[in-house]
């Protein structure tokens, strides 16, 4: 329990510092590009657009991760308050502060968050402007002069035995030592904390001094994950090689490599081959002179290729690190593969496990999901987002929190900019227009796209949805139905699953449990269920509304009612002005008993059929129970209505 605790604390870390530097990575590479561009020895030396150089690497970058690290502590006023306190290591340092800026802009942005609740509700009506300014002007300042004459001089000396250490590394020749510790740490999803707090900002200071750093390629490397994704391949079996070829066009040139992560942890032995792999890569690029002008972010060979100075020798020099690693690791993976006694691979359940490991969704789980994209379970938090994050998504936040509310849900609901979007956003709703860019935001996310955030009828069908859970089971079987599938296809005539005798028409219900306990009787006297049946079914509705959506509610047994099943059957029950199930209306009640895994089918009939509204309002003006049945067989019928 210890180990995992400290796993998970190391996890944290290292998202928490990677949050600061990935957000900025593409100032990282405008610096780059100009540095091996117009510096003395670049390929266009221009001693005027050099002068750049230097105040971006000293000012811009460390401010950008201070003023980021203090906003994801506490959003805007942490952010400037985490920009005045990273000015304090800079100007204190002789070095370019990144670890400083790391330290004193979440510094910063803990500090004022502290203040901020400490006041809350005790400053007059008139004076919060005057108090949030001169508050975060006061302690950003005197957190700048802390950082002067302590943190920075020490942060200065840290950072300098980490350059010596790395030197001596390289000097000794041992640096290709280091793929024991990262290539693991990688499948195990704690490398930020080496890549984005040591790595990084080691290889800028040598980037400043010589033009490129090999420490930017020694976690990027694409050539250990491609040599295990291609013996897959070759010498995979089952669905682990089937999706292998997909997955190896994704690592190597999308640069993520968190695709691989699965088919490691099928086959542990593959360890061996990513260390092996990384290290021959980093033994040819020390040998060679290989190195990045910046990070490479994504770790994809084209980012590779773009990050790499401009001489011939170093791409040769990297790109021989990233084949001699690719080709090292996939001799070994195909003589593990080859060797293996093991007869098929269980790619979801690699990458269920990749998800435990790293503690949270993965952003690419759904390529191995047989079908993802489904309402998540357990959600507590929705978010809004619109292009400011201000106007039309605090007002539709706001109608649909009160709608939460009256739901009795215990869920979050609150607003960002798209940009904002939090990565553990499980329902993002956005208008139509911004829907695409939300989900490039956060693929994972379950998106809902309105036209209308002060009117949409999808919050209602949202709540719906989350307080019934079967709805989105079945929209989830609609829609891997294929098209041509009618309830026929479920069920026919001789099964006798359904009988004319069992469908009433023009039903008056007083309330649902009357409702249901007509069906449920109705169950009865067809010989498909025996009475207890009526009470289980009851208790079912009280568990969870039976209500499914589009005026339809399907009353069914517990669980533990399966034993009272007697045959499988289901009634139906035409109410046309309705009855209300927990301040729905509904106009059609199918009462089910399934035995033996037909309860799904029959479920899987109705929400065919049931899904388009134009059905269901044939069931509800139909005259006879033939008609009733030949809708539900698929047949064409004249519009009813």
């Amino acid at each position: 329990m210890a180990q995992s605790n400290i796993k998970v604390a190391v996890q944290k870390f290292g998202n928490f510092l990677s949050s600061m530097v990935m957000p900025n990575i593409s100032a990282f590479i405008a610096w780059g590009l100009i540095t091996a561009l117009f510096i003395p020895t670049g390929f266009f030396p221009n001693e005027n657009l050099a002068k750049m150089v230097s105040p971006m690497i000293t000012y811009l970058l460390p401010l950008l991760i201070g003023y980021t690290g203090g906003k994801l502590v506490h959003d805007q006023r942490g952010a400037v308050v985490g920009a005045i306190a990273t000015m304090g290591v800079i100007a204190g340092a002789d070095i370019p502060m990144f670890l400083g800026a790391m330290l004193m802009g979440p510094i910063g942005g803990y500090v004022i968050k502290k203040f901020d609740q400490w006041i809350e509700g005790k400053v007059k009506s008139g004076f919060e402007m005057l108090v949030n300014n001169f508050s975060a002007g006061i302690l950003g300042g005197l957190l700048a002069i802390l950082a002067f004459l302590a943190i920075g001089p020490a942060v200065d000396v840290f950072t300098g035995w980490l350059v010596k250490g790395v030197d001596w590394l390289v000097g000794t020749g041992l640096l290709p030592l280091t793929s024991i510790i990262i290539e693991p740490a990688k499948v195990l999803f704690l490398n930020n904390a080496i890549n984005h707090g040591v790595l990084s900002p080691i290889g800028v200071e040598q980037v400043k001094q010589s033009g490129k750093s090999v420490l930017f390629l020694l976690e990027a490397n694409p050539g250990p994950g491609i040599g295990v994704l291609l013996a897959y391949c070759i010498f995979g079996k089952g669905a682990a090689k089937k999706s292998a070829p997909g997955a190896a066009l994704i690592q190597f040139f999308g640069g993520i490599h968190e695709i691989y992560f699965p088919y490691i942890l099928m086959r542990p032995m593959l360890f061996i081959a990513v260390i092996l792999g990384g290290m021959s890569g980093v033994f040819t690029l020390v040998l060679l002179g290989g190195g990045l002008f910046a990070p490479a972010s994504p770790g994809s060979i084209l980012a590779i290729t773009a990050v790499t100075p401009h001489h011939a020798s170093s791409y040769i020099a990297n790109f021989a690190g990233v084949l001699v690693a690719g080709i090292v690791s996939f001799v070994l993976s195909s003589f593990i593969l080859k060797t293996s006694k093991q007869t098929d691979e269980n790619i979801e359940e690699a990458a269920r496990k990749m998800q435990e490991i790293k503690g949270k969704k993965s952003s690419v789980a759904n390529v191995f999901a047989s079908n993802s994209n489904s309402l998540p379970e357990n959600v507590s938090k929705i978010v809004f987002a619109c292009d400011a994050g201000m106007g039309s998504s605090a007002m539709g936040a706001s109608l649909l929190r009160k709608k939460v509310k009256e739901a009795g849900l215990n869920i979050s609901v609150t607003n960002t900019a798209i940009s904002n979007i939090p990565s553990d956003a499980q329902i993002v709703i956005t208008q139509e227009e911004l829907t695409p860019r939300a989900n490039n935001k956060v693929p994972n996310a379950y998106h809902v796209s309105v036209d209308n955030f002060l009117s949409s009828p999808e919050y209602d069908k949202l709540i719906d949805q989350l307080k019934n859970p079967e709805m989105d089971v079945l929209e989830k079987i609609v829609e891997d139905a294929d098209a041509s599938v009618t309830f026929a296809d479920n069920f026919d005539a001789d099964d006798a699953l359904l009988k004319e005798e069992n469908i009433f028409l023009n039903q008056e219900f007083s309330n649902k449990e009357e409702a249901i306990r007509f069906a449920g009787r109705a169950l009865v006297k067809a010989g498909y269920v025996k009475e207890s049946y009526i009470e289980a079914m009851i208790a079912r509705d009280e568990m969870t509304s039976t209500y499914m959506g589009n005026d339809v509610a399907i009353p069914h047994g517990t669980e533990e009612a399966k034993k009272d099943v007697l045959n499988s059957g289901f009634t139906v029950l035409q109410v046309p002005n309705g009855v209300d199930f927990d301040g729905q209306k509904v106009r059609l009640i199918f009462g089910i008993a399934g035995k033996d895994g037909t309860h799904l089918e029959i479920l899987s009939g109705i929400a065919v059929t049931c899904s388009d509204m134009e059905n269901i309002e044939k069931l509800v003006v139909a005259k006879s129970s033939r008609e009733i049945m030949d809708i539900l067989n698929g047949k064409k019928i004249e519009s009813l209505v």
